[in-house]
């Protein structure tokens, strides 16, 4: 669309040249576009205007479209409101009652609100957020974020967990980091904060009202979907993304690793000059410092983690994984707390087990909460018959050899061993014992092969256990030297 001057231009160079391709190659158009002026000059229309637009098909119903959009809170969908339209007699198509829904939508985004920039004061309000890393080889992670609004100064530390007691343990670390504590804290409504919301006011937790009270700050809570109550924090969550996140390699799960990482980064970014501020956060931190409330002297001893009750495999379950405690805990209930990478289990204020972090699925024992060691499953044997009875009365060796022989699917078992448990009124009771041990070893199960054994008697020859060498006697004979076989002896014997 041309404007009045090039316009003028236009007609300038057609009245000099008297040719529309001439004075299109003056002006850098086309021969088209001088016709077009000249048209509109003839008509007798000023240069720069133009016909009004022709309304589109869905411009009569633009009130109504936006007074459904303000009502819904923006919420209401084009498709949702194409009927509605169609009653009232919209005849055009669903593209362009897209178009205009969205372009009502946009309009009344900008009426909803009226911006205004907000002036912090020193040591009011301290900003925290949770983000997540999505993407790389620490995706999963969770990255606590805190900014105090007026410094600027920013804390950030990883995570594995959006729980309650990490984010108070969390927010007490940056307290100490800080050297004080400000009169707010603004969070989003976290659910490990948000005990219920009522006429949208949401009320906090037991837990996190005497965390509150005890360090004497005002816990507070932004609006629903509302990042704009906290972009300053929001700012910072893409800043350790984009900045700490993404250059560093994997943590390899280690989380002390990856918040020596954070320190360093938080050193880093809180020494240079803040963009918006224009000075220094830990400067601006040390002024505001003077302003910060006073640490209490201990920290809040709460609950230490999720309530768990020991089940009956002296176990407890957290994040889909097993995780054992001692044995004498079993129907009790436990507090179990991810602390960096490991899982500690307290009880009664004592810790009675610490389990490195393992995937969902899996499972920690220790075999100190048990009162036993670990043991291979094995299913007892329990003779039924009379024979059964006196076979395995022989003793282990009875038993390892019925166990061998069944493995090794020896038919007609049951014959065998009323036959071997005959033949102790024949050799007597150690000379069986014996026998059987050796069938066991050689791998033979059968009542011939025992009794094969009990007549060849303790000289036959002993079996050699699998790895070692051979031991063969071979006969002594006369041997000579290298020399007897020189060409020159050789004739000389010849």
């Amino acid at each position: 669309m041309k404007t009045a001057r090039q316009e003028l231009d236009i007609i300038n160079a057609y009245e000099e040249t008297g040719s529309m391709r001439a004075a299109a190659a003056l002006c850098g158009t086309t021969h088209k576009t001088v016709s077009r002026v000249l048209a509109r000059r003839a008509a007798g229309q000023r240069p720069g205007r133009r016909r009004s637009p022709v309304p589109g098909l869905a411009e009569p119903y633009e009130d109504l479209i936006f007074d459904k959009v303000k009502s819904t809170d923006g919420r209401i969908t084009a498709k949702r409101l194409l009927p509605i339209a169609r009653a009232a007699g919209y005849e055009g198509s669903a593209r362009t009652f897209r178009r205009t829904v969205a372009e009502q939508k946009a309009r009344w985004k900008r009426l909803r609100r009226v911006y205004r920039p907000w002036a912090p004061s020193p040591g009011e309000h301290l900003l925290i957020d949770y983000g997540t890393v999505t993407r790389g080889p620490n995706t999963g992670l969770k990255i606590f974020t805190a900014v105090l609004a007026w410094s600027r100064w920013r804390f950030v530390r990883f995570t594995r967990d959006e729980s309650l007691e990490t984010t108070l343990r969390m927010l007490a670390e940056c307290f100490e980091a800080a050297g004080g504590v400000p009169a707010v804290v603004l969070a989003d409504r976290m659910g490990c904060l948000k005990g219920g919301v009522v006429a949208n006011v949401v009320v906090p937790t037991a837990q996190y009202v005497r965390f509150a009270a005890h360090y004497g700050f005002r816990p507070d809570f932004c609006e629903a979907k509302d990042p704009e109550s906290k972009g300053a924090v929001e700012a910072a969550v893409r800043l350790a993304k984009s900045d700490l996140v993404v250059p560093a390699d994997d943590f390899d799960g280690d989380l002390s690793v990856a918040n020596a990482a954070a320190v360093a980064w938080c050193a880093e970014i809180n020494a240079i000059k803040h963009s918006e501020t224009q000075a220094v956060a830990d400067d601006r931190l040390a002024v505001e410092r003077d302003v910060l409330r006073t640490l209490p002297s201990l920290r809040l001893e709460g609950r230490r983690g999720v309530a768990r009750k020991v089940d009956k495999l002296s176990t407890v379950r957290i994040g889909s994984a097993r995780y054992s405690v001692p044995h004498r805990l079993v129907g009790q209930h436990v507090e179990v707390a991810t602390v960096d990478d490991r899982i500690e289990v307290w009880h009664d204020g004592d810790l009675v087990a610490a389990h490195r972090l393992v995937a969902p699925g899996e499972t920690s024992i220790a075999d100190e909460h048990y009162d036993r060691p670990a043991r291979r499953p094995r299913r007892a044997v329990r003779p039924r018959t009379k024979t059964e009875t006196a076979f395995l009365a022989l003793g282990e060796t009875a038993e390892a050899f019925l166990r061998a022989a069944a493995a090794a699917g020896t038919t007609r078992l049951p014959g065998h061993l009323a036959d071997i448990v005959a033949l102790e009124a024949a050799h007597g009771r150690d000379k069986l014992i014996a026998a059987l041990a050796r069938a066991l070893e050689f791998r033979r199960f059968t009542a011939d092969d025992v009794r094969a054994i009990l007549a060849a008697g303790p000289g036959a020859p002993q079996p050699t256990a699998a790895g070692q060498k051979l031991a063969a006697v071979l006969p002594l004979v006369p041997t000579r030297s290298l020399d007897a076989y020189r060409a020159d002896t050789l004739r000389q014997v010849a």
